[in-house]
């Protein structure tokens, strides 16, 4: 039997390299169901809170996402917005903001991770169908990763619950294995588990894939990480201020069309 060379010569090239891509705004387009989420975890805490989301207050929610690094703050974020604050008076001092709120109404952020992913469970319980379609994956996607995992191992580092993550990939047809998603449950930061991976996978070159700039810039100056090649999902929850500072850095800044191109 003949085996062609360069079928070989591929299969070696894409198995010395790694995907670690982010979730949320990489992978998965969840904004207004992390609207929806936060705003009913914050109707549980507040009662003077309606228990529908107004559809403004879901629009406002897309426009300050991208400064949400993880889902709790999402309940802090409609409560500001409930409050009257504007879009821009929340970029201007989140921070502060969501501190003083968490001081005023006397919440833990543990307590607050805890209540964001019960939520959530309850919306699975009552109507799974309906949470699914509000966490759509972006366009061809599922079908870049359902080819991804026929040619190298891929990964999800996220600070999402890692049982979200299962059930969305599930229900997207994508066979993809539990001990490869590394979310919020694990607490460890996306600094550390870029570092396992790099022992995990020694002499192969791993891609991070992520939508928010800070996280890239705090990867970056880990001395540790130099071997990771940085991407910058442009398509993701990050604005037009921070397209221009990622210019300015040594990362890949990529398109959704070009997204895993193989």
């Amino acid at each position: 039997m003949t085996i062609n060379p360069i079928v070989i010569a591929k299969v070696k090239m894409n198995n010395s390299y790694v995907y670690a891509l982010d979730f949320d705004g990489v992978i998965c387009d969840s904004a207004v169901e992390t609207a929806i989420t936060g705003w009913k975890a914050a109707a549980s805490i507040w009662d003077d809170m309606p228990k529908a989301v107004p559809q403004i207050t879901i629009d406002q929610f897309r426009l300050i996402r991208p400064i949400i690094e993880t889902g709790y703050e999402a309940i802090l974020a409609m409560r500001l917005l409930y409050l009257g604050e504007t879009v821009e008076a929340i970029y201007g001092d989140y921070g502060n903001k969501i501190e003083a709120l968490l001081q005023d109404s006397q919440v833990k952020v543990d307590d607050l991770k805890k209540l964001f992913g019960e939520t959530r469970d309850v919306w699975i319980e009552n109507d799974l169908a309906d949470w699914i379609n509000m966490n759509p994956l972006f366009d061809g996607v599922a079908e870049k990763l359902r080819e991804l995992g026929q040619l190298c191992p891929w990964y999800v580092v996220t600070t999402k619950q890692e049982r979200f993550v299962k059930q969305i990939l599930k229900a997207k047809a994508i066979d993809f294995p539990d001990g490869r998603i590394f979310g919020l449950d694990r607490n460890m930061s996306k600094v550390e588990v870029l570092a396992g991976l790099l022992k995990t996978h020694p002499g192969e070159t791993i891609y991070f894939v992520e939508d928010r700039l800070p996280t890239l810039l705090n990867v970056s100056k880990n001395s540790g990480l130099t071997g990771v090649k940085l991407i910058f999902a442009l398509w993701g929850y990050n604005t037009a201020e921070d397209k221009a500072l990622a210019a300015q850095h040594d990362f890949t800044l990529q398109q959704l069309d070009g997204f895993l191109k193989l």
